[in-house]
């Protein structure tokens, strides 16, 4: 009886062993490309109800934080007529400025979900803010020209009213065009006409004709500016039927190119400044996405038949190809692109996502090769969207610098307003994709199968 415990413990041991053996996995008894892996991000093919899902939440975020209303500060009653003005007259306060170029990339975005997903209520809120926008500038400017309000100072609807800057119409002018061109928007026509008179004939151009600036040095190129004209420029070309239009946008994407476009990775720099003899190349991630989203407007409204389309299509298929070489591992591309060192950045990723599936969905692009790049920035933007709808990780505004420690510093913000546009841009571009295709899990990896994998690419 006293080797019962013994043998009892004997064999608890053996079994110990042998369970021990038995939940080893080599490369005999277990298909070791089938473990599962450790991935950062979501790894797997994009759902149309998720997306939709996100898409409605961030919606509802600036919907709720973007009033359209005029206001007085002293008696907090709503300004419905000119004669109801004030001094203290003021924009009902938001929490973004529905007249900014990030807010024009935001129509824009929202009228191609609205394309897409067929929900009215984002064409809704796009036509009232821009009726909105159509209705008081010009009621404003005028009474700034009769001396009624100061324009010494900041005031309601500055920059629709009296543009600094590209920034300050381009984006939401080419946002407006799209709603007219969809039938909407026939009280927006003065306000349309104001700022492309601004685009065309009163933005800084160097003697070549080149758009450009004299900030933060005298004949500076900011990459940036490509979004900020050539959409509502294309845009334009469309509506009137006008090649010079077009013409005008070609020429300073390829004016920009020529200066700042570098073969050798196929992406741009930042800035670019006259009198340097050498032009430092930060390649700003923001800005990069800037020029290739002014390269997919462009590209869809151009005429098939534009003797440069086939030269633009090109420029835009190499800096895609520079572009997704730099995409990190957890789906996001980081600040300065090619800095693995700097941080993970949501808008640019985001642009890049959209532009990337719009133009495997055009056709511009292979599926094949491109869309699982799409799928996996995807999932990298959608997981900054937070419970309330917020976009986090986005770099906040940024002026063009000549040393690393500006951009790999540059703050982020939920309230960055930047990210907000390209996240719903992704979204629906990314929905759009699927009625394209399926993505699969095959052989652990994800793939994109079209419908009809026979599609010629354009």
């Amino acid at each position: 009886m006293k080797n019962i415990p013994r043998l009892m413990l004997t064999c608890f041991a053996m079994l110990t062993v042998v369970g021990m053996h038995a939940q080893v996995k080599d490369d005999v008894n277990t298909p070791l490309h089938m473990l599962p892996a450790n991935y950062p991000t979501p790894y797997k093919s994009p759902a149309k109800a998720e997306i939709k899902q996100v898409l409605d939440r961030v919606f509802a975020y600036i919907s709720h934080a973007t009033p359209a209303a005029l206001t007085d500060t002293l008696t907090g009653a709503t300004i419905a007529a000119e004669a109801d003005f004030t001094k203290h007259t003021t924009l009902k306060k938001g929490t973004f400025r529905i007249t900014s170029y990030e807010w024009g990339v935001v129509y824009s975005a929202l009228l191609n979900a609205f394309q897409q997903t067929g929900d009215t209520a984002y064409l809704n809120y796009v036509t009232e803010r821009q009726s909105f926008i159509s209705r008081w500038a010009p009621v404003i400017r005028k009474m700034v020209q009769e001396g009624k309000m100061d324009s010494s100072k900041e005031f309601t609807l500055r920059q629709p009213v009296a543009p600094h800057a590209l920034d300050d119409g381009g984006a939401v002018a080419a946002s407006m065009i799209k709603t007219k061109l969809m039938g909407r928007g026939k009280d927006m026509e003065e306000q349309i006409a104001f700022y492309l008179d601004y685009i065309k004939n009163k933005e800084f151009r160097f003697k070549d004709n080149t758009i450009a600036r004299n900030r933060p040095l005298p004949n500076t190129l900011w990459l940036d500016d490509l979004y900020m004209a050539i959409p509502a420029l294309a845009q334009m070309g469309k509506m009137k039927q006008d090649k010079s239009y077009y013409d005008d946008a070609l020429y300073q994407v390829f004016s920009y190119a020529k200066r700042m476009f570098i073969p050798s990775n196929n992406l741009f720099m930042h800035g670019w400044v006259e009198d340097m003899q050498v032009h430092p190349a930060f390649h700003w991630a923001r800005a990069n996405g800037w020029a290739l989203l002014a390269m997919t407007e462009l590209l869809n409204v151009l005429p098939k038949d534009h003797p440069q389309r086939e030269a633009l299509l090109q420029l835009f298929r190499k800096h895609v190809s520079g572009i997704v070489k730099w995409q990190d591992g957890t789906g996001f591309w980081h600040q300065l692109l090619d800095k693995n060192d700097s941080y993970l950045e949501t808008s640019s990723t985001a642009i890049y996502t959209y532009c990337i599936a719009k133009g495997c969905n055009e056709g511009w692009l292979d599926p094949l090769s491109y869309a699982p790049t799409a799928a996996l920035g995807w999932h990298a933007a959608a997981s900054k969207v937070n419970a309330q709808g917020q976009v986090e990780g986005t770099c906040v505004g940024t002026g063009m610098a000549f040393d690393p420690a500006f951009y790999y510093h540059r703050p982020i913000s939920p309230f960055a307003a930047h990210g907000y546009g390209p996240v719903i841009w992704a979204a629906s571009e990314m929905y759009r994709l699927l009625n394209t295709g399926t993505f699969k899990i095959n052989d652990s990896a994800l793939i994109f199968y079209p419908n009809d994998s026979k599609k010629s690419h354009q």
